[in-house]
């Protein structure tokens, strides 16, 4: 059995995990990795993407996260996500509708600046979608 550690994934709104995992799938800003008990230390920023964290017990939590940042030490894990919700708690009809809301704000933005903030908008939630397709 590998061994375990120490995993904290945190959004502004609450706590989403706080336990021993025995590894971290997390999708960095250079790629997809895995941290793992003893992993070297390590701090990087997260790309929107999908932590699935491996629970002693062997069962798994999956976790949307839009962008943040990611530090392993000696202590164990911590990630600080920009925004955070289970995969399960996603719905695709409401994640669609809000697509096409979002697709709307970009057509009739009047301003370089709105149509920009659309667009960013449009993009986080076209992540988010695809996040639950897989």
């Amino acid at each position: 059995m590998a061994d375990s550690f120490q995993f904290e994934l945190v959004s502004p709104e609450r706590l989403l995990l706080s336990e021993a995992v025995t590894g971290v799938n997390v999708p960095g800003a250079e790629g997809y990795f895995t941290v793992m008990a003893h992993h070297a230390p390590v701090m990087t920023t997260l790309k929107p993407g999908v932590v699935v964290a491996t629970r002693e017990d062997g069962t798994e939590q999956r976790i949307f996260v839009l962008g943040g940042f990611a530090d392993v030490n000696q202590t164990g894990f911590t990630l600080l996500a920009e925004r955070a919700t289970p995969v399960e708690e996603l719905d695709g009809a409401v994640l669609d509708n809000e697509i096409r809301n979002a697709e709307e704000d970009v057509a009739d933005a009047s301003t370089p600046e709105a149509k920009a903030k659309a667009q960013h908008a449009l993009e986080q939630l076209k992540q988010t979608r695809s996040a639950i397709a897989a």
